[in-house]
């Protein structure tokens, strides 16, 4: 199997592909960038598998002919409100499976309705298979499986986790960060009581988890809130929730209204909140039994005629001293995009159609298991079992 990566030198995707190059099944990968230098230079640092080329997406001509004779089109180039419809539509007139990790709601909606012409053109495409989203949304499932119904349903994540790489081909704005800043101004589309409405970024949410104190989540504008109501109609509210990480202090605070009062730009929001991150203390997660998860979804519903509600988490409670290294975003992000790799080359994943990660054609309990193996592999990760960190709490 041929791969192509689209930004495959970037903060994320150099995990993705750094696994790949592994994998029995793939026999080639090429990464292509805007930043020519640094995807050569990334790619030498790789096995024979993997080579380099230059490539701006934003030149439909380009793009359409470094998809020849490519079986997966691998798509980490930032940000997706701007790339990923783009990528999304020449991939299936090449007709490539295709795997992403966008992380922005519009044009998630706007990829979920190409799934007819990616039935028609025969090939898989999975939007969103990182890890919030991706990650977060087959814990939510998993949580789901759990009940008989389900009303509720959460995914959550710790923002003080999401340090940005150091080592990434992007010049200029971080686009990671400018998304945050996407995210975190204007209002962002959310399901609530059966319906889907527009709400301001970072409103407080209690949230009841099983097992632990009520704490609070901030509304986010991730994908989930909206992928899992399309999949599961009968759902009366979901929501994506950030906690930690100065979510709610008010030097963020303050420079999204700045930008929302159109002081200053989406850009420069971005510039002042990567230098706040590269400058800021941020390690892996204590362990504390009242600590909210690190990643984490949660569904409320009922079970045998009575009300409960199922969490599940994942890598909470991973320590260095436990033997660990932390795992940083590039490595929580882009290792579950390899795994989507691995699952397409070895046929697991080749449903037609366009799905986020939820939509049932992604085994939960297989495909996390792979992610941790993977993230052994790569990031120090020690006790890669399952049970090992991936927790579920149950109320009922």
């Amino acid at each position: 199997m041929k791969i192509l990566a689209i930004g495959g030198s970037g903060g994320m995707g150099r995990f993705a592909v750094a696994a790949a190059q592994h994998f029995d099944h793939v026999e080639q990968i090429v990464v292509a960038d805007l930043n020519a230098d640094s995807a050569h230079s990334f790619a030498s640092q790789m096995n024979h598998k993997v080579s380099a080329m230059h490539l701006d997406v934003a030149d439909a001509d380009a793009l359409q002919n470094a998809m020849s004779g490519i079986d997966v089109v691998v798509n980490t180039c930032g940000p997706f409100y701007r790339f990923g419809v783009p990528v999304l539509q020449a991939a299936i007139d090449a007709q490539c499976h295709y795997l992403d990790i966008c992380d922005d709601w519009e044009p998630t909606v706007a990829m979920l309705e190409l799934d007819q012409a990616a039935k028609a053109a025969g090939i898989c495409a999975t939007v969103g298979l990182g890890a919030s989203p991706g990650v977060s949304n087959l814990l939510a499932l998993m949580a789901m499986q759990e009940l008989d119904s389900v009303v509720t349903v959460y995914t959550g994540w710790d923002v003080g986790g999401a340090k940005p790489e150091a080592e990434s081909s992007q010049q200029g704005t971080n686009a990671a960060m400018l998304h945050g800043v996407e995210q975190m101004t204007g209002s962002v589309r959310v399901y609530r009581r059966g319906a889907v409405e527009m709400t301001k970024p970072l409103a407080p949410v209690s949230v009841s988890y099983p097992g632990l104190p009520i704490f609070t989540g901030h509304i986010f504008g991730h994908p989930e809130a909206i992928t899992f109501p399309h999949n599961y109609p009968q759902l009366q509210e979901s929501l994506n929730l950030a906690h930690g990480g100065g979510v709610d202090s008010w030097q963020l605070k303050t420079i999204m209204k700045l930008v929302d009062w159109g002081l200053i730009s989406r850009a420069r929001a971005a510039a002042l909140l990567t230098w706040i991150e590269r400058n800021s203390e941020v390690g892996v997660q204590e362990e504390d039994s009242d600590t909210p998860p690190a990643m984490y979804g949660l569904a409320i519903g009922s079970k045998n005629d009575q009300p409960a509600s199922v969490g599940v988490s994942f890598m909470s409670g991973t320590t260095e001293e436990a033997g660990n290294a932390a795992i940083g975003m590039g490595a929580i992000t882009g290792i579950p995009l390899a795994c989507g790799i691995k699952f397409l080359a070895e046929g697991t994943l080749r449903e037609p159609g366009v799905f986020s990660p939820e939509a049932g054609h992604i085994e939960p309990r297989q495909f996390l298991s792979e992610v941790l193996a993977q993230l052994g592999e790569v990031s120090g990760l020690v006790d890669t079992g399952f049970n090992d960190h991936v927790t579920i709490s149950r109320s009922w």
